[in-house]
């Protein structure tokens, strides 16, 4: 039997217990929407607008920015508009539309931050090398790979998900996800077993490239002042986004493993968004505060706006 015909609607049930402050939670939710669009939007700006500022640290940065608002833009319209209604439900291809958009999103910032890395590598234990390693057609092709090679893996995800034939259609978050659809099925596939766990080994072996990066570059800069130097200011952000991304992916995997029944309705809806509020809003904080290219430019065009008035 065909799996559309099966279910065409999900429900979600993570907001049934806020009916008392959804208005207010609505107001907070849409503050927190805005203060991303504006802090992502700046950087972005900031880096087309400035040809300084075209080299290839800040072309990653810029990247980084532009699937924070990619990602938090598969939520937090559909949130918005859950907050303001009686009835949370998602239709079959809009629940596999935003886990498609939701997992591409951590996944592309996972490869990001590989490049990241890489590129902070070559800068500084490799430096009379890095222009002709780092040249604009390489960046292109990084770039180009950090997005394909998420999309074409969370996508080959979701066709085994579409493929599953489903004998439920209540969701206890407020969200849609692959993994959460699959728990729906009458029956496991191989393939939907394969392929979720090659892509989390995958990008774990990110991260395990970006730590054995960063304890090979702290080890090169014990011994030189500028290297140390050049550490704190571009790398120590780079990690902090790191940290902070994965920190509020384990508070989402921890919702996943014990929430629900175990926990207040508040506490699970908050490690569910975490990972959509936090790493979207701190990492270009975290950027323009370190970077002093993009410090000083950001200052100056507040300055010369006042100046303007």
């Amino acid at each position: 039997m065909d799996n559309s015909s099966v279910v065409t609607l999900f429900t979600l049930s993570g907001l049934s217990g806020t009916t008392n402050y959804r208005h207010t939670l609505f107001a907070l939710t849409l503050l927190c929407y805005c203060a991303i669009w504006l802090v992502n939007l700046t950087i972005i700006v900031t880096i087309v607008v400035d040809k300084n500022l075209h080299e290839p640290m800040y072309i990653f940065l810029c990247n980084l920015c532009i699937n924070g608002l990619y990602g938090t833009a598969g939520f937090y319209p559909k949130f918005l508009i859950d907050l303001l209604s009686t009835i949370h439900v998602i239709s079959y291809a809009g629940c596999l539309l935003q886990g498609f958009v939701l997992h591409s999103s951590v996944t592309a910032d996972l490869s990001i931050l590989v490049v990241m890395a890489y590129d902070r590598y070559v800068a500084i234990c490799r430096p009379l090398m890095y222009h002709s390693v780092m040249t604009t057609q390489r960046v292109c092709v990084f770039v180009f790979f950090a997005w394909l090679i998420p999309f074409y893996l969370v996508f080959l995800s979701s066709i085994t998900t579409l493929r599953l034939r489903l004998c439920g259609s209540h969701i206890p978050k407020i969200y849609c996800i692959n993994h959460l659809v699959g728990k729906l099925s009458c029956s496991a596939s191989i393939a939907h077993v394969i392929i979720p766990a090659f892509n989390y080994t995958f990008y774990v072996l990110h991260i395990l490239f970006i730590v054995w990066s960063y304890m090979y570059l702290l080890k090169k800069c014990q011994f030189s002042a500028e290297n140390r130097s050049k550490f704190m200011q571009t790398c120590l952000p780079h990690l902090l986004c790191l940290i902070t991304l994965l920190v509020s992916v384990y508070f989402d995997l921890l919702y996943m493993r014990f929430g629900s029944k175990k926990l207040p309705q508040d506490v699970n809806n908050f490690m569910a968004m975490e990972f959509l509020i936090i790493p979207p809003i701190i990492n270009p904080l975290i950027y323009g505060f370190n970077l002093t290219q993009i410090k000083n430019r950001i200052k100056h065009f507040f300055v010369w706006q006042t100046s303007l008035d």
